[in-house]
């Protein structure tokens, strides 16, 4: 047989195709244009003479010719990035610490899944949750009592702060499924003025709803506040108001009709998150797999979330 024309590359965009379920978001997880990905398969199908999956399926349905390289995929990507996280500790030393502040409350259910699967692969870097609320987490950086702040937009006058880019995402206002504007395919700020907003109690400058869409309109309907996502949604399933969240963080509700979302304006309203550190920390090797891994999972597992 003639010399393979195989590389890493090839391999990691078929897992990225099967994982992501389509040729358009595998080439955003792996930061491509779409053309170079079709062209990287089409490169493979040319030289095994037969096509690795099915064009027309939706996820793709991948061949046997497919099926197969996917298996080798699997079997030599763990080792490869086993190898460079090794080399890394070799060159760099062992250990480390990352504590995780937080300034959004929904952080956590794409977050924790992020840690599980980076523990598995820096085991011996300490892993935290600074516990509580926190409204300006990049200050605990600069204090010494956090490693990374989760942050929804980036301060370009913070001086001595890295921005890494983790995802954007839609955010749905929430109603009950008998409110009235649950007849309109999208609301504008005016739906909001004569409605009571749910929200978490933080300022509003760190509100998307507020800050994108209310304030700029000069809409300032009552609130009420609380601080448990669950609470959140039982209120406006009772009609005790609306509230707007990520869509992620809802779509489990959503599914089984305990309420229902509509898109904020005519384009959608989208937040973004961001992890912040100190520049001494973003050469760690195990802080650049962290920001990997967890764009990644993010990306594959969640609803509504594109990279940025």
């Amino acid at each position: 047989m003639n010399q393979s024309i195989l590389e890493v590359r090839h391999l990691r965009t078929l897992v990225a195709l099967r994982d992501s379920g389509s040729l358009v978001r595998a080439a955003q997880l792996l930061n491509l244009t779409q053309s170079a990905l079709s062209h990287q398969i089409k490169l493979l199908e040319d030289r095994y003479g037969q096509p690795l999956f099915e064009r027309k399926s939706v996820p793709p349905q991948f061949t046997a010719v497919g099926e197969r390289l996917l298996a080798l995929a699997d079997a030599v990507l763990p080792q490869v990035e086993g190898a460079e996280r090794d080399i890394a500790r070799l060159v760099l030393g062992q250990g480390g610490q990352m504590r995780i502040a937080v300034e959004c409350h929904t952080c956590f259910d794409w977050l924790m899944p992020a840690m599980d699967a980076f523990r598995t692969r820096w085991p011996e870097v300490e892993l935290d949750i600074v516990s509580g609320f926190h409204a300006d987490p990049v200050g605990l950086l600069h204090q010494g009592r956090a490693d990374v702040a989760i942050v929804s937009e980036v301060d370009a006058d913070e001086a001595g702060v890295d921005y890494h880019a983790l995802f954007g995402f839609e955010i749905r206002a929430l109603l009950a499924n008998t409110h009235p504007l649950v007849a309109k395919p999208h609301l504008v700020a005016q739906d909001f003025a004569d409605q009571t907003i749910i929200i978490y109690p933080v300022p509003d400058e760190m509100l998307d709803l507020i800050r994108q869409v209310l304030e700029p309109a000069g809409v300032r309907p009552p609130r009420r506040t609380t601080e448990l996502t669950v609470a959140m949604l039982q209120l406006v399933a009772s009609g005790r108001g609306v509230a707007a969240l990520p869509l992620w963080a809802v779509q489990s509700y959503l599914d089984r009709g305990y309420v229902t979302a509509r898109p904020i304006g005519d384009k959608g309203l989208r937040g973004e998150l961001h992890a912040a550190c100190l520049p001494s920390l973003s050469a760690k090797p195990y802080l650049q797999d962290f920001v990997q891994v967890t764009r990644e999972t993010s990306f594959v597992t969640l609803k509504g979330v594109e990279l940025l």
